[in-house]
C-alpha cells in the first residue's frame, strides 16, 4: 500500500508543538544546554567540545564531587557491590547503606526519621503531595519564591493554599489568622533562596507556626553542607530546631546524588508507605550512598569547617572585586553571588562570549527562573578557587559587559 500524500495524512496531536517551540525561540526563552565533562584532577574545570573551560555556576559548592576520599569510596563500593541495586526500596533495593544514611540524616537534623529519595525534586514533590492528600483540610501557605518542586507538590493537591509575599512575616501572619487554631496548616518555605542568595526569617516563621498551630516544611537545599557548625544548614547555624520537616539534597554541596526529608516518624512512615515516587522507582545505587556517607564524614568534621570558611572568603572576595569593577550584583549574606545582567538576549550573548573567548562557563538565568528584567548569572566561588582565578573571572566579565552594552 502506498503512503498517503502529506496533505492527506491525519493531523498529529503534536503538529502545533513546533510552532510553540518557535515562539519560545523567538522570545529568547528557549533553553540551551552546554555539555561539559568535569575533570576530577582539575576541580572547577570541564571539557567542552574538546577545550578545557572553567565552570563558575556549579552547585557543587565545596567541590566534594572531586574529593579524593569521596571518589575512592564510590569506586571501592562499586567494585564490591556493583553499579546498581536492581530494584525499588521494597523489592531488593534497600541496602545497609540506605538504613545507615537515613539514621544519620535524622540525627543530623534532630528528627525522628529521614527518607532518601532519588533527587531533591522528588523528595519535595512526593512528600508534599502524599501528606497533603492524606490531610485534605490542611491549608498550605507557600512563599512566593519557592522552588518549582515545592510549587508543583502543592499544586498537585486539592488543598486550599495561599501564596505569601517573599519573606513577608506580616502578610503570612495575616493569612494564618484567617483560620481557626484547630485548622491544620502547613507553611512551606526555603532557608536559602538561590536566585537572590537571601535567607528566610526562619525563627520568626517558626514563631508564627507556634502561635497559629501550624506545621513547617523547610527546604534547606542550598544550605546543606554550607551552613552550620557541622553543615546541617541554616537551622543548625542559628540554633533553630522547630521546623517540622527539613528537606535536603546530596547533589549540591555533598557532591553525590539524591535528596531526603527528615521529620516526624509517623508522617514519614506514611510517606514511605504511600508515595508512588518512593515506592515504584529504582533506588540510588549502594556505591553512591557509600560516597555520600564518606562525604558527610568530611563535611561534618574539621575539614568541612575549613571548606566552609574558604567558600565564604572566596564569595566575599568576589563581591569586593565586582564592586571595584562596577559590576552590578546582589550583595547577599550567603555563598551565592548573583550578578545582574538585565536583558534575556544580552545575558545569553555575554555567557556565550565568556565561553567562546575566555573559556569561562557561567549559565545565563532568565525568565521564568527570575522575573523579566532580572536576568543574571548565579556565580559560585568554590574553596579551591584562587585570587588569580577570581580576578581573571571579573576581568573577563567586565570586558564582555563593556563590549555588549
Amino acid at each position: 500500500m502506498s503512503a498517503l500524500p502529506v496533505s492527506a495524512r491525519p493531523m498529529s496531536v503534536f503538529d502545533g508543538l513546533e510552532e510553540r517551540l518557535a515562539d519560545l525561540r523567538s522570545s529568547g526563552l528557549y533553553r540551551e544546554f552546554t555539555p561539559c565533562s568535569y575533570l576530577a584532577e582539575q576541580p572547577g574545570h570541564a571539557m567542552h567540545r574538546g577545550a578545557r573551560v572553567q565552570v563558575w555556576c556549579t552547585n557543587d559548592y565545596l567541590g566534594m564531587s572531586q574529593n579524593t576520599q569521596v571518589m575512592h569510596a564510590q569506586v571501592a563500593s562499586t567494585l564490591q557491590h556493583g553499579t546498581g541495586n536492581g530494584g525499588s526500596r521494597n523489592i531488593a533495593g534497600t541496602s545497609e547503606a540506605h538504613v545507615e544514611l537515613e539514621t544519620r540524616l535524622a540525627a543530623w537534623h534532630g528528627k525522628a526519621r529521614a527518607l532518601i529519595f532519588t533527587s531533591g525534586y522528588v523528595a519535595n514533590f512526593e512528600t508534599l503531595t502524599t501528606l497533603l492528600a492524606a490531610v485534605p483540610d490542611m491549608v498550605v501557605f507557600s512563599d512566593s519564591l519557592n522552588h518549582r518542586s515545592l510549587i508543583e507538590g502543592i499544586r498537585a493537591s486539592k488543598n486550599r493554599r495561599h501564596i505569601f509575599p517573599h519573606n513577608d512575616i506580616a502578610a503570612l501572619d495575616d493569612m494564618l489568622g484567617q483560620y481557626p487554631v484547630e485548622q491544620p496548616k502547613l507553611i512551606v518555605f526555603e532557608s536559602v533562596y538561590s536566585m537572590d542568595g537571601d535567607i528566610a526569617p526562619i525563627t520568626e516563621i517558626c514563631d508564627l507556626a507556634e502561635r497559629h498551630n501550624a506545621m513547617t516544611y523547610l527546604d534547606e537545599t542550598h544550605a546543606i553542607g554550607v551552613n552550620g557548625p557541622s553543615g546541617a544548614g541554616i537551622c543548625e547555624e542559628i540554633g533553630e530546631h522547630r521546623a517540622t520537616f527539613v528537606q535536603g539534597v546530596f547533589g549540591k554541596a555533598v557532591g553525590t546524588t539524591g535528596g531526603y526529608v527528615a521529620g516526624p516518624d509517623t508522617a514519614l512512615d506514611y510517606v514511605r508507605s504511600h508515595a508512588p515516587g518512593f515506592i515504584f522507582t529504582t533506588t540510588i545505587p549502594r556505591s553512591s550512598l557509600d560516597a555520600t556517607l564518606r562525604s558527610l564524614d568530611v563535611i561534618q568534621g574539621a575539614a568541612g569547617a575549613e571548606l566552609r570558611l574558604k567558600l565564604r572568603e572566596n564569595a566575599a572576595l568576589m563581591r569586593s572585586l565586582l564592586r571595584e569593577a562596577r559590576i552590578d550584583f546582589i550583595d547577599a549574606p550567603t555563598h551565592l553571588v548573583p550578578v545582574l545582567v538585565p536583558g534575556g538576549e544580552r545575558v545569553k550573548r555575554i555567557s556565550r562570549r565568556l565561553l567562546d573567548e575566555y573559556g569561562i562557563y557561567v549559565q545565563p538565568i532568565n525568565f521564568p527562573s527570575v522575573a523579566k528584567g532580572g536576568e543574571r548569572f548565579r556565580v559560585t566561588v568554590a574553596p579551591f578557587r584562587t585570587r588569580a582565578d577570581i580576578e581573571g573571572f571579573v576581568r573577563a566579565l567586565r570586558a564582555c559587559l563593556d563590549d555588549l552594552r
